[in-house]
């Protein structure tokens, strides 16, 4: 039969993928390299609070940076409040001189 190298080949394929338990010594041996690869002693306490004073004064930062950022576009916006307003007194003492040289020229 010609299919016979194919059923063959599958037969080897499935007791290839087959699962089978892993050894008892695997897990000792997995854990024994991690321990190995970390260290064994924990941060020292100076350097958990440099790292909490450091982020600290990021955070306090990022905070003053903001406040600083917040007042800027109120000062902004301000100046563009005045400015608008400068412009629209300008234009009003316009509009009253024209008025008032409008309501003289017929009484002329």
């Amino acid at each position: 039969m010609e299919f016979e190298p194919m059923e063959e080949f599958e037969q080897q394929l499935r007791e290839a993928l087959e699962r089978r338990p892993a050894p008892p010594s695997l897990k000792r041996k997995l854990m024994a390299s991690r321990r190995a690869e970390r260290p064994a002693t924990p941060m020292p306490a100076w350097q958990r609070l440099a790292a909490s004073v450091a982020l600290a004064a990021v955070l306090g930062g990022a905070v003053t940076w903001r406040h600083v950022e917040e007042r800027r576009k109120g000062e902004a916006a301000r100046e563009q409040v005045l400015t608008a307003l400068r412009i629209t007194g300008h234009a009003l003492d316009q509009i009253n001189t024209q008025l008032a040289a409008h309501s003289r020229a017929p009484q002329e």
